[in-house]
Parts: structure tokens; C-alpha cells; sequence
């Protein structure tokens, strides 16, 4: 299993169309052989951060997601909302759930 978190600070008043930009990925990308779980959480402090928690079963599923539809779709309606992005994908040797 990997995971991913990525982070965006969202352009100054782009917030409502950022969710609601990404809200069709998100139910699209939550149907993908792969995808264990997909959230966007908005930060209580900052509402122009969004930041995306994913879970994938690995690498050759979260491949096949950067080639669908409605990341492409994301990515060219994020490219007008989106001032900068953080990705890290994360590889765990062993997680503890607490």
C-alpha cells in the first residue's frame, strides 16, 4: 500500500471553484481499481488549503490514475485555481494504526 497527500494553496477567491472542480475527480477517482480511499479536507484555519489523502493498494494504480479522464479534466480546470502544490507520496515499510 502507498499513500499520497497532496497539498494546495488555492489562488486568492478560487476556493468554492476548486471544490467544486475537484468533487467530480473525487467521486470518479473513489471507482478506480486501486484506490483504497481518496479524501479532500479543507484546512479550518486557512480555507485557500486544500489537501488531498489517498490511499492506493500500490505504484501501478496510482499510475493508471494520473492517465484518467478526470485528473486530466482536474488538472486543466486546478491549472486557473491552483497557486502552488505539494505531492509526497509515501511508501510505508510499516504503519501503526492507533
Amino acid at each position: 500500500m502507498i499513500y499520497v497527500v497532496a497539498t494546495l494553496e488555492l489562488k486568492p477567491g478560487s476556493t468554492d471553484a476548486a471544490i467544486e472542480a475537484a468533487t467530480p475527480c473525487v467521486i470518479e477517482t473513489r471507482k478506480e481499481d486501486g484506490c483504497l480511499s481518496y479524501d479532500l479536507n479543507q484546512d479550518v484555519l486557512d480555507k485557500s488549503k486544500l489537501v488531498f489523502v489517498e490511499r492506493w493498494t500500490g505504484m501501478d494504480a496510482l499510475k493508471a490514475h494520473f492517465h484518467t479522464p478526470h485528473m486530466a479534466a482536474w488538472r486543466e480546470k486546478a491549472a486557473d485555481l491552483v497557486a502552488s502544490s505539494t505531492i509526497e507520496i509515501i511508501d510505508p515499510a510499516d504503519v501503526k494504526t492507533l
